[in-house]
């Protein structure tokens, strides 16, 4: 069970985050919207443990304000850290979506015994449930990568009874091993890319070329006489 205080906010969050606090606001479920300050120490460390996926007992003025989730969280471009964070209020006797984050767990056996390589084509799915069947992940299991003819898919994953998995769609590889590249894959790659890199730059001077024989042409041509 995870908790967070919270007090109502009349003032702009930029004052707010200087005072070493952060902004946050609170909507949903039929609910006003309102604005409040959340202790960042507090939220930094909640939010580790909990999450976008894990209903938190809210707060506000040490007065219960019911059930919530981490909606958005906003992060400074520079330093990483959060600078604002949306909560969304949960009725608990209605379905909701969340994203579920993926916890791959075990080893692969075609990358420990045969020297392959990883590929996780995404770390999470939307998932749809009542609050009470809502779970922070999903294990993955990746001892059954025996193979590099083997995969696993959406429609592999344990879940929970009570939740739908509904993006992505059940025949979507979430996992797979593959062989590790030669070295005449890797350079083949590289000289590739290299001659992309070239082929661009040519085009490039070409187009500029054009574009100052244009405006030389331009430049050149002589005014004509408007009829009178």
């Amino acid at each position: 069970m995870y908790k967070l205080s919270a007090t109502k906010r009349e003032i702009k969050g930029e004052k707010v985050r200087r005072e070493g606090l952060l902004p946050a606001v609170i909507y949903g479920a039929g609910g006003e919207t309102v604005s409040l300050t959340l202790a960042y120490s507090e939220f930094v460390k909640l939010y580790d443990e909990a999450g976008e996926s894990s209903l938190i007992d809210l707060a506000v003025e040490n007065k219960d304000a019911g059930k919530v989730l981490i909606h958005e969280v906003q992060f400074d471009p520079v330093k990483g850290q959060p600078i604002h964070v949306d909560l969304r209020r949960i009725d608990m006797s209605k379905p909701i979506t969340a994203n579920v984050a993926l916890v791959f767990v075990g080893e692969a056996p075609a990358i420990k015994e045969l020297g392959g390589t990883l590929v996780k084509n995404f770390e999470e799915v939307e998932v749809e449930c009542l609050p009470k069947d809502l779970v922070n992940h999903i294990d993955v299991d990746l001892s059954v990568l025996a193979t590099f003819d083997l995969s696993i898919k959406v429609s592999d994953l344990k879940i929970p009874s009570g939740m739908t998995i509904i993006e992505p769609s059940t025949d979507v590889v979430v996992v797979k091993a593959q062989p590790a590249l030669t070295e005449e894959q890797i350079k083949a790659m590289e000289e590739e890319s290299s001659a992309a890199v070239d082929v661009t730059k040519i085009e490039s001077a070409v187009s500029k070329k054009e574009k100052e024989g244009e405006e030389g042409e331009a430049a050149a041509a002589p005014a004509v006489e408007e009829k009178k």
